[in-house]
């Protein structure tokens, strides 16, 4: 009887699967903007309904399973509605957080099916902690970023946090005069103990006075960075601050794009930071220095575009612009350095 009921449960299932399955696919596609947007309040509501049955009779759990799936279809017709409008990044969240509700539910009545009739109590046991995973799921999706302008903030916030750590590493570079005066007689036997170990202990404790200069000014610059993308995050969070929080009239193009700039300069910090270590790249840091400069202009653009630009933005813009020039000016210096050996290389001729 166990097996034959829980092969009728399984045949339910898969039906109901591919139904979701199917439901589920539309969410890669782009709703028309012609429907009517649906508020992401009535997929919290929706996700909130979501519950799972604890009946012992088969006809139970079928109906259970039954009335579940259509929540859950409905949640994702829902769901699929509020991203009316929504760009990339924002459709990216509510797709990332709908998918683990639809898993984790997948997971849940799978295993609902598979252990009902059965002995193993390991497997009943394992009930518990799916339906735990359920809620954590839902509980996510609750979180979720609801428009455009606070899923693009919360993605800028992301590379401030990632520059953060490395603006971190180049304060911890020192010059080898300092680097060497703090080794105590007992770190310097350990040294001596185990050279490897030394070796990567002692990276970037050996800058020349010149190298430490540009560390400085790199270090400065990219506290700077850190201060335009903050303020950047607060011109746009503040579009929402008017009382209306719906973002359907602020150019999505304009924020990804002011997205973009923030995560490939995100990535030029990260490459930054790997170019201090001596020996110096300073080509790679006369590069990183140009992305800066055109990131701040193209910035600048964007926020205008987008009628948050404010004094306070202009502010910070002209104090980067400033350590931009103070580095490439000590770049400039340390770029002549370069000129010997080429020269000692020419050959003259008569």
């Amino acid at each position: 009887m166990g097996k034959a009921a829980r092969e009728q449960l399984s045949r339910a299932l898969n039906e109901h699967l591919n139904t979701i399955h199917e439901t589920f696919q539309m969410l890669d596609q782009t709703p028309a903007s012609s429907l009517e947007k649906v508020s992401w309040k009535e997929v919290i509501q929706m996700v909130g309904m979501l519950y799972t049955g604890d009946n012992p009779g088969v006809k139970a759990l079928e109906e259970n399973m039954s009335a579940y799936f259509n929540l859950l279809q409905g949640f994702l017709l829902l769901s699929h509605g509020s991203s009316i409008g929504a760009g990339p990044t924002l459709s990216s969240c509510i797709h990332k957080a709908t998918k683990q509700v639809v898993d984790s539910s997948f997971m849940l009545l799978q295993e609902a099916v598979s252990s009902y009739g059965s002995p193993n109590k390991a497997q009943k046991l394992s009930i518990p902690q799916l339906v735990g995973t359920v809620w954590d799921a839902c509980s996510a999706l609750k979180k979720t970023p609801p428009t455009n302008v606070t899923a693009i903030g919360r993605a800028m916030t992301q590379v401030a946090v990632s520059m953060k750590d490395v603006l971190r590493e180049m304060k911890e570079l020192k010059p080898a005069d300092e680097a060497s005066g703090e080794v105590s007689t007992t770190e310097a036997e350990d040294i001596s103990i185990d050279d490897e170990n030394s070796c990567d202990g002692d990276m970037g404790n050996d800058l020349s006075p010149e190298e430490m200069k540009i560390v400085q000014l790199t270090t400065t610059l990219v506290s700077e960075m850190l201060v335009v993308i903050k303020e950047l995050i607060r011109s746009i969070t503040g579009l929402l601050q008017t009382g209306n929080s719906d973002d359907s009239a602020i150019s999505v193009d304009s924020l990804e794009k002011l997205l973009k700039l923030c995560q490939g300069i995100g990535v030029q910090v990260d490459e930054l930071g790997a170019c201090l270590y001596p020996p110096q790249e300073i080509s790679a840091i006369k590069v990183a220095v140009e992305k800066f400069s055109s990131f701040t202009n193209e910035t600048e653009i964007e926020i205008r575009n987008l009628k948050c630009f404010t004094a306070e933005f202009s502010k910070v813009c002209t104090c980067l612009r400033s350590s931009l020039r103070q580095l490439e000016s000590e770049l400039g210096c340390a770029g002549a350095g370069d000129l010997v050996p080429k020269l000692e290389n020419l050959v003259v001729s008569n």
